[in-house]
């Protein structure tokens, strides 16, 4: 198994003590995060957009584009990157330049977002917010392997005169994989075109996720795509990780911050339903617990949805120190006997994006069926009770 952080970048405080870092510190402290993330051999650094609540990463390019600065070796992904409201072409220049100042360490992960007051804001409406993620990601797939296209969609203007992004990715078009929360939407998207799928793993029980995780399978399956780039990725709860010698002892000193940040919110999208910190750790996805016990919570979900990276985020409100010891915990105690455990290719020898080649994710979707966009079928597969 690989392993991911991911920040989206809340800003908020500590719900115990009242304290909150200022916007450049908060920042600032992402880059810093990432730095020492690839000092201690994680695979992969991921940085989340919002555009509404209490978030500040409106603009993820910018601070990957730090991030790229100051590191070498680390993988760079978004989580997600709400394509939805973005404009395809914009984002292929953007993340093809972040693409070229890191080497060829891009990879995508886009979605519609969880948000909905994101859609009002950007002049879109919240009904087609399914269409919207189909029809740009058909053009983004096109805009990073082909020049002098024309297009044309419902959408967004036409490109009537033929149109090459520049700059163009630094090796092939970087791989993109689709966040998945509540619908079958977005799990049938990623196998219409034969990308892998990143479960978000967040907020519900395991067992709804891998209701979504065994569509995208067989969906993938019937679309007749390469197995060798079917890979999937699952997110850890809600709250960040915490470890301590024992997970009593982590329950203790975690669960009162927890606590506070999740139960009894009402945020369409986003409520737990875990009604304090015992009952998160006991039947969802949270890694809070000694070593030993955050290892064996993600090898019984590996066990379930047989997923190749693990994303994990840092309790952000707690002093930034305490976050880069916790950080630096679990690269010692938790990643080495999760890999041994849990091998896979991704970003191996036997993974086709490994060096990305140009020819890397060349395929294309089935011509023959497309993405179910009306919006009866979008009403009717919802499988969360969530709108993530």
């Amino acid at each position: 198994m690989k392993f991911q952080v991911l920040d989206i970048i809340p800003h908020l405080k500590n719900p115990v003590t009242g304290e909150i870092v200022s916007t450049a510190d908060r920042l600032n402290q992402v880059v810093a995060t990432a730095r020492l993330a690839e000092e201690l051999g994680y695979d992969s650094f991921s940085v989340g957009e919002r555009h509404a609540g209490e978030f500040i990463s409106s603009s993820p390019t910018t601070v990957l584009a730090a991030i790229a600065a100051v590191t070498s070796s680390i993988r760079l992904q978004s989580g997600v990157t709400v394509l939805s409201v973005l404009d395809p072409v914009r984002v292929a220049e953007d993340y093809a330049t972040i693409d070229q100042l890191s080497r060829g360490r891009l990879e995508l992960v886009i979605g519609k977002g969880n948000e909905a007051l994101q859609y009002p804001l950007f002049g879109l409406s919240l009904d087609d917010q399914w269409e919207l993620l189909a029809e740009k990601y058909g053009l983004l797939h096109r805009l990073w392997r082909e020049e002098n296209l024309t297009w044309s969609g419902r959408f967004r203007a036409p490109l009537e005169d033929p149109t090459t992004t520049t700059p163009r990715p630094f090796a092939g078009a970087p791989r993109v994989w689709h966040g998945s929360a509540t619908s079958l939407a977005s799990a049938a998207l990623a196998a219409q075109w034969g990308d892998p799928l990143f479960t978000a793993n967040a907020i519900q029980p395991r067992e709804n996720y891998k209701v979504l995780i065994d569509h995208y399978r067989q969906e993938y399956e019937r679309h007749g795509h390469d197995p060798r780039y079917q890979y999937l990725g699952s997110g850890s709860g809600a709250g960040g990780v915490f470890l301590a010698d024992t997970t009593q002892e982590a329950k203790r000193q975690f669960g009162p911050v927890y606590e506070a940040l999740t139960v009894g919110r009402n945020v369409p999208g986003n409520n737990s339903p875990y009604r304090d910190i015992d009952h998160a750790v006991a039947q969802g996805p949270s890694l809070v617990g000694s070593p030993q016990q955050v290892v064996e919570k993600i090898l019984s979900y590996h066990e379930l949805y047989g997923h190749d990276l693990q994303s994990i985020s840092l309790p952000t409100t707690l002093p930034f120190g305490q976050q880069l010891s916790l950080l630096e915990r679990f690269a010692t105690d938790v990643i080495p006997a999760v890999k041994a455990a849990a091998p896979t290719t991704l970003w191996e020898a036997g993974d086709p994006y490994a060096l990305r080649p140009a020819f890397a994710g060349a395929q294309e979707p089935d011509a023959a069926t497309t993405i179910a966009t009306d919006h009866a079928n979008h009403r009717s597969d919802h499988v969360l009770s969530t709108t993530h």
